[in-house]
Parts: structure tokens; sequence; C-alpha cells
């Protein structure tokens, strides 16, 4: 198996863990252990936010049954433990190992995902900031994590996940959201007026992402520091429902009461602009309440 370090200097320029997910898709691919999902795409403005709405496309109808599949939920099935050898990138560091998304909707969709079964609504712990201050150092884009099934995750084995940049550049709902935030590199947590539901943004231009051990604590006091901002208890086991995303330039945390608007889902990438549906009809339900009043109900109101 391919390792990728947690441990050794990183060079943050380092494609290594892209070429090794790159090899490793190719190969799911070629036996049939990857199987992307196709979608549609429609974007929604609401307020002068864009959200990115994806759909599985009416061409593509065995990928209904994948969405079927991943949305599921069998608490006797645990697909982490082990992972599927032809869909597993690398190590990383003692305690993890890099993934790809069996059924993914966004390309090189990576899981971090914990060696040894953690729950999903267990506190995030030093290694598993580490090892996303990893993947983030060596390739930037957006790394999240639905804490629990209500905050959107599909399975009970703990799991960070990483989208590339290439993925926000289409949907730049996050940059977004974090724009006309104070600029200066500030400890305090900071909000976004326009945004109805609570929520805590913390700078992360301090950071040094060449030194993996520091990122990764960093990270950690960033996520503290938002979680005290919002009365969430960042060590509680189980944790409260939240959703947490991060970029090399902030962090992100949105507590969570519901999963679902009606029987629409929503994960931690709706608050990165990014929502699924299943059918076009459910996009003309959201074009009509308005993304950011979805975001808020499935969140807690200010």
């Amino acid at each position: 198996m391919n390792s990728f370090s947690a441990t050794a200097p990183l060079d943050c320029r380092s494609n290594a863990l892209l070429d090794l997910s790159e090899k490793t898709i190719r190969n799911a691919l070629a036996t049939g252990a990857l199987q992307p999902i196709e979608t549609e795409s429609t974007t929604l403005t609401d307020r002068g936010f864009s959200f990115s709405v994806r759909w599985v496309s009416s061409l593509a109808l065995k990928d209904r049954a994948r969405v079927d599949t991943v949305t599921r939920r069998r608490p006797d099935f645990n697909p982490f433990l082990p992972p599927e050898p032809a869909l597993t990138v690398s190590r990383l560091g003692a305690q993890h190992f890099v993934v790809l998304n069996k059924f993914p909707v966004i390309d090189h969709h990576l899981l971090i995902v914990t060696r040894a079964f953690e729950a999903q609504t267990a506190p995030l712990t030093k290694d598993d900031f580490r090892a996303l201050a990893t993947v983030l150092a060596a390739q930037g884009g957006l790394g999240f994590y639905n804490g629990g099934s209500v905050a959107g995750a599909s399975q009970p084995h703990k799991h960070l996940q990483w989208v590339p940049e290439a993925a926000l550049r289409a949907d730049d709902g996050f940059a977004t959201f974090s724009s006309g935030l104070d600029s200066q590199q500030t400890a305090e947590a900071q909000t976004r007026a326009e945004l109805p539901w609570q929520h805590a943004f913390m700078s992360l231009a301090d950071i040094d992402w060449c030194d993996a051990p520091q990122a990764g604590r960093q990270l950690q006091l960033a996520f503290e520091s938002a979680c005290r901002a919002l009365s969430l208890p960042s060590n509680a086991n189980p944790m409260p429902p939240y959703n947490l995303l991060a970029s090399r330039q902030w962090l992100l945390v949105v507590p969570r009461q519901f999963e679902k608007w009606q029987d629409v889902s929503v994960n931690a990438l709706g608050y990165a602009g990014s929502l699924f549906v299943r059918s076009p009809a459910q996009i003309e339900r959201l074009r009509a309440e308005g993304p950011l009043a979805v975001l808020r109900a499935v969140g807690y109101p200010r």
C-alpha cells in the first residue's frame, strides 16, 4: 500500500497525494470499483450568493440506484473497516487512510478515514486535524466534516472529506460566503450579517502549512475558538451535530438541528454553496424557498 507521510516535512508544492489518487482513480475505474454519479447542474442566486445545484442525470438511470446506496444508512455495514483495497489511496500517518469516495459527484473526492473505528459523533482529535492539515497543506482545496447523521453524514465511522481546488472554482460559494470578512489576521471568531444561520468563521492566515504538526494544532485551536463562540462543546462525546469546513484561508463551523429541508438532505457542502438533489422538481422548490432560507432552516436561526 502507498504511504503519504504526515510526519516528514512537507513540500507544499508537492502533488504526491493527488498523483496517488489519480493513479488509484484510473485503476478503480478500470475494475469498476469506482462508480461516479453523473449529474447535471444549474446555478441559483439568492441575495448575491451563488449556489451550484446538482441532480442525477436523466440520461444515467443507473446512478439513481447508486444514490440510494449512498443515502441508505445500515448500522450493520461499515465500508471503512477495512476500506475497499481498490479505493484506498494511501496511509496517512499512523491513524488514517485516504480513500476514494466510491460514488463521487465531484472528481477527486477523497475521504480521510480513521484506521480504527471511531464514531462520526466523537470529538475531532489532534490526529484528525493533523491529517486534514496534511492534505490541505499539500493540495489546498476544501476539507469538510459532517458531525453526525443530523449534519448529513451517511456513515457512522469517522471520516473527514476533501475536494480539490478545481471543484472550488466551479462552486465558489465558500469564497463568496467568506468574502467581506476582516482581512486582518485576527484570532477572534467572525460572522457575516447576511448569513441568517448561526455560524463562526476563523481566519487561518497565520498558519504555516508546510509544518504539518503545527498546522494541525492551529487548525484545532481555530476550531475550538469557533465552537466557543457558538457555545458548542468541542470535546463532548457525542458532539452535538455540526458542519466543519476549512480551506487554507478560513475555517467555518455551523451547528445543525435538522438533516433535511423537506426531502432535500443538506451536508457541509451546502454551506460552501453546493447542494445536491434527486430530481429537477426539487430544484424548483429550492428556487421558490431560496437556498439561504433552506440553510437557515436546517441550521439554527440567528
